[in-house]
């Protein structure tokens, strides 16, 4: 098997040769090139032929995300963004993925070994996951983020009445803040359930998430907090580093935050999500799967199955999911009722949640 080819991008001499040193660690990766600038680094794309890119933000000339968007729409590959921990740096990152980029992985903030050993593992991982990525969906870039606005699915779909007695669960990870774009903002403003959410991010990056979501749809979208009661037309987002989970409290459905043990490695997981609303009996649920790395998920969507008689199930089709790995695993259960399309399922879920 061929090495990946990786072009690095940095305004920092010290960081782009840190990086190189990480990855060139490894056997199944080949650091061809480096770049000072987005302008250097699209000046060396032909020379270089890179498999993969991993792009710093703030560079003089052009900066990260302008060169990321040069790049998406003139010679799509896979980008990996290199951030910050700060506000600033988790709005560029989300900001990043809604203009193409593949994922983004904190930038090494130091010298000291275990936080480079960590850096090093998750951008290896990513590296090695983006040479497999679809591009396609990455490319279908949308007119995105123009406020909040009636969409094509409240011409189609309208409610007689409000109802209580159902609950829609999403979980995605890689690929997901784009895939979670296009399904929430075809969501109509008068949406009759509530949305749970957990999307496979770092603490401080998923409450832009939720910002860019709110702003862009029609329903109101926020990061979850602990021991809120769930409205219908309101998406949830749990945030990074917590769980999050369900519990009936007399007639309401209630949020619960905890930092109980990653699950497959992962806090926020999905399969705790469906796992707590697997218990909540009197509630008809839609649980989908869509685009990311592994499969969590799929074992609460069994659980779900198997607990209730009341669950309705989506995965994401291979032919619109960034990262096939979780709609697979999940299709593989033997338990998803429906594959669909990215652009199908805000329908799904509509039709689903306007059900008498």
């Amino acid at each position: 098997m061929e090495p990946i080819k990786v072009l690095i991008v940095d305004d920092s001499a010290f960081m782009r040769t840190m990086i190189k040193d990480l990855l060139s660690s490894d056997k199944r990766i080949q650091v061809i090139g480096t770049a000072r600038n987005g302008a250097d680094a699209i000046n060396k794309l032909k020379r270089y032929e890179p498999d993969v890119i991993t792009m710093d933000v703030e560079m003089p000339v052009m900066n990260g995300l302008d060169c990321l968007e040069k790049i998406m729409n003139e010679q799509p590959l896979p980008i990996i963004m290199l951030s910050s921990t700060t506000v600033e740096g988790a709005e560029n990152m989300i900001a990043a993925i809604q203009k193409g980029a593949f994922d983004f992985v904190p930038k090494p903030s130091s010298t000291i070994s275990f936080d480079l050993r960590q850096v090093k593992d998750e951008l290896i991982k990513k590296i090695i996951e983006a040479q497999r990525a679809n591009i396609k969906p990455l490319r279908l870039r949308n007119q995105t983020f123009k406020g909040k606005q009636n969409t094509a699915t409240d011409q189609v779909f309208s409610y007689t009445q409000k109802r209580n007695n159902k609950l829609v669960l999403i979980g995605s990870s890689t690929g997901g803040p784009r895939a979670l774009e296009f399904v929430i903002k075809n969501l109509p403003k008068n949406f009759a359930a509530p949305i749970l959410i957990v999307q496979h991010m770092p603490k401080g990056f998923t409450k832009s998430l939720a910002e860019r979501l709110n702003f862009a749809s029609a329903i109101e979208v926020k990061e979850a907090e602990h021991g809120e009661i769930l409205r219908n037309g309101v998406a949830y987002i749990a945030p990074g580093g917590k769980h999050l989970k369900v519990r009936q409290v007399g007639h309401s459905i209630v949020s619960s935050l905890t930092t109980d043990d990653p699950v497959k490695g992962h806090r926020p997981s999905v399969d705790t999500l469906f796992f707590s609303a697997a218990k909540l009996k009197n509630h008809q649920k839609i649980a989908i799967v869509l685009t990311g790395m592994g499969s969590d998920g799929a074992y609460g969507l069994e659980v779900l199955k198997h607990n209730t008689d009341n669950t309705y199930t989506i995965a994401e089709s291979e032919n619109t999911a960034v990262i096939y790995g979780m709609p697979k695993s999940a299709i593989q259960t033997g338990y998803v009722d429906k594959i669909a399309d990215l652009d199908e399922i805000a329908c799904h879920i509509t039709r689903f949640v306007n059900e008498r």
